[in-house]
């Protein structure tokens, strides 16, 4: 079904009954964000002498995950998608909350963005949501008037239905055509009018801002510049390895052969000796060829996924490693390799420098983002900045518009939390949100 199709489906099944329950749930959100404004104003009150510094990050997850819901619902009724525009979250920075998170989140302009639709969807909100449904309810009062004018008219001393005076038979009758006409906009017109507005209200306030736009196509530029170098380099070293490895190997093996060939007749000890020799090198060359497959796409890894392919890293390093989290579902190849190659970057990197007694991994699946966290209890100290195997780490999400924060305070251990961005190959819908309401 094209593009086209999609839009035509969703402008059909905005109207009628399910447009007026869609404006009424648009409704009941924008009443929910009016509270949701005074919870957090009252927060911030308290923040300021203290005691509300522990609800913050609670209330700004709340702010989020209330946006959020406006996204999807955007994109599933309107057809407006609406990327999530905020900044990296370590997994670990998230579990241990407190007063990090919540700075972090306070810095993303996201966040404030966030804040200016609370503030002002309330208002503009139920005016598109709920007009549909005022109109159907006001054109069946002007259709009732035109069989009970006279006992409402006596009642409330007069009757305007809009700007006709309901003073009699005629007038009550003209009430009931124009009302039947209001019923009918507002049951199939409007909600097909206002839907897709709803959807380009959102995209205005909480999309991406055009500074931002051109931020991401610089950044999307250089990741793939990254990215091109990154395979060059790569394959460089297939070729080196090659070359200087099973190459060499292949070529002593196919002189032994030769040179038991010609000792064949004359001397079956020396050519015994040379076949055991060829044996060897054979043996040798075919590990070097599977070492080398192995480093560019693991067996385990296609056969059963990222996270056992991670354990299965994990059971053969010298230190303990605890390897948590589920994904529900496949990841493309080239995500499942980027990130396994650098989580087995970063656990090769603890090894080396960390001095730690332990590390954990731990892989979580939401919002259409793999999120996976490498923390050890070593010395810490790391820094980014130094280049080496981080900053190779940072080249290879980057081809996959992915990220890596990494924090590593001296004597404190280390946490590397890297996020890409995919959808699952089964299409199953893990992303950890509520089912929308239809």
């Amino acid at each position: 079904m094209g593009r086209q199709d999609v839009a035509v489906v969703q402008r059909g099944v905005s109207a009628g009954p399910v447009g007026l329950a869609r404006g009424v749930v648009l409704t009941g959100l924008a009443i929910g964000e009016a509270l949701l404004v005074l919870w957090l104003c009252l927060v911030l009150c308290l923040a300021c002498v203290g005691v509300g510094v522990p609800l913050l990050p609670g209330a700004l997850r709340a702010v989020r995950a209330q946006a959020r819901r406006q996204r999807r619902l955007a994109r599933a009724w309107s057809g407006v998608r609406v990327d999530d525009p905020y900044r990296p979250v370590s997994a670990e920075l998230a579990r241990a909350g407190g007063w990090a998170e919540t700075r972090r989140r306070l810095a993303d302009p996201a966040t404030r963005r966030d804040a200016v639709w609370l503030l002002v969807n309330p208002f503009v909100g139920p005016l598109m949501a709920f007009l549909p449904l005022v109109a159907v309810v006001h054109g069946l009062f002007g259709v009732v008037l035109a069989f009970a004018w006279r006992p409402i008219t006596s009642a409330w001393n007069g009757v305007w239905f809009d700007f006709i005076p309901v003073n009699g038979q005629t007038t009550a009758t003209m009430a009931a055509a124009l009302g039947v006409v209001q019923a009918l906009c507002g049951l199939l017109l409007f909600p097909r009018w206002l839907m897709p507005l709803h959807g380009r209200w959102v995209r205005f306030v909480l999309g991406r801002s055009r500074g931002e736009l051109n931020d991401r196509v610089e950044q999307l530029q250089t990741s793939r510049s990254d990215a091109v170098d990154l395979q060059a380099a790569e394959l460089r070293r297939i070729e080196r390895d090659l070359h200087d490895g099973t190459q060499a190997r292949l070529v002593a093996l196919g002189m032994t052969l030769t040179t038991a060939e010609a000792l064949l007749e004359h001397n079956p000890e020396a050519v015994r000796a040379l076949l055991a020799e060829a044996k060897g090198n054979s043996t040798r060359a075919l590990n070097e060829l599977r070492d080398l497959v192995h480093g560019v796409h693991p067996p385990l890894l296609a056969d059963r996924g990222l996270v056992d392919a991670v354990r299965t890293f994990a059971l053969e390093l010298p230190l303990p490693v605890q390897v948590t989290g589920e994904i529900p579902g496949r990841l493309p190849a080239p995500v499942e390799s980027a990130a396994y190659f650098a989580i087995a970057e970063l656990l090769g990197n603890v090894v080396k420098h960390a001095e730690a007694g332990q590390v954990s991994v731990d892989f979580r699946y939401e919002h259409r983002v793999l999120r996976a966290a490498v923390h050890d209890n070593g010395v810490g100290g790391a820094d980014a900045a130094d280049g080496g195997g981080i900053r190779g780490i940072e080249r290879r999400l980057a081809a996959f518009d992915g990220t890596l924060a990494l924090t590593s305070p001296p004597g404190g251990g280390t946490t590397a939390a890297l996020e890409i961005g995919c959808d699952l190959l089964d299409g199953s819908d893990a992303t950890g949100d509520a089912p929308l309401p239809r």
